[in-house]
This record gives C-alpha cells, sequence and structure tokens, in this order.
C-alpha cells in the first residue's frame, strides 16, 4: 500500500522539489507529489544541481500547481516554507495529516557564487534529514 504524500511551497521550484526528489528516493512506498500556490515557470537550476551532487535528479521535474491535486485524497500534506515572513500555503483538499516541516529558502541568499551554493547546500542537507526523519515516522505509523 502506497503512503500518499503531497509536498507544498509557494513556488514549487526549491525546497518542495527537492524534499520531493528526497522522500521519492527513501522508499518505494511512498507516492510523491510537490506543488505550489503560485508555480514557478522553472525548478531552480542551483536545486538541481546540489541535488545532483548527492545522485538525485531533479531535470525533468517541473514546477504544479496545488489546484491540480485538490480533489485527491492525502496521507499527509507537508507544507516546507520557512521564514516568518513567509505564507505557507492552505490545503483544503482530503488530507489524512497537514504537518509542517520548515527550511529557509535558498533562493533567498545574496552574495557570492560560492555563498549562495553553500546556503543550497545546507537547505538541501536540512530537507534531507527532516525527510528521512518523517519517513522513519511515516511507515512506522502507516504500519
Amino acid at each position: 500500500m502506497k503512503v500518499k504524500v503531497l509536498i507544498l511551497c509557494t513556488g514549487n521550484s526549491c525546497r518542495s522539489q527537492m524534499a520531493h526528489g528526497f522522500l521519492q528516493s527513501m522508499d518505494p512506498r511512498f507516492e510523491v507529489h510537490s506543488a505550489g500556490t503560485r508555480p514557478s515557470v522553472r525548478v531552480n537550476p542551483r536545486a538541481v544541481e546540489v541535488m545532483n551532487e548527492v545522485g538525485i535528479d531533479l531535470s525533468l521535474h517541473t514546477p504544479k500547481s496545488v489546484e491540480i491535486y485538490l480533489n485527491e485524497a492525502w496521507d499527509y500534506v507537508i507544507t516546507v516554507c520557512g521564514g516568518a515572513n513567509e505564507t505557507c500555503p492552505m490545503f483544503v483538499g482530503k488530507v489524512g495529516q497537514l504537518l509542517h516541516i520548515g527550511f529557509d529558502d535558498p533562493s533567498d541568499a545574496q552574495g557570492s557564487e560560492e555563498f549562495i551554493m553553500s546556503e543550497f547546500r545546507r537547505v538541501r542537507d536540512e530537507i534531507k534529514h527532516g525527510f528521512a526523519e518523517f519517513a522513519n515516522r511515516a511507515l512506522v505509523t502507516e504500519n
């Protein structure tokens, strides 16, 4: 039996895409989708690059609108927006559990390319850790 998970952010271009990639790679029992309330045109190229560094390919991912998922039932809907000045998307569809696992937006990083990439890697690693913890709890709960 699959555990259906929807990961939400505003643009669906960075954090939600990285979380999608990690969770999907962790266990085949997860059916993972990600979406945004205002989807971007494309996945952030830096997110694609830092995920490639850990063996996860996001190059074929595309940002999607949350609206296409509203009529589906979900075991978990997880928001990943982080800062206090960010508004997490609301989900009004059928959901077993609504969770928040927040992360800074590395797209907001300013400075040298080296610093910006270090922020993308930091957030990537935090997402990996946060979603590994979620996966362990969810699979125990679902079994």
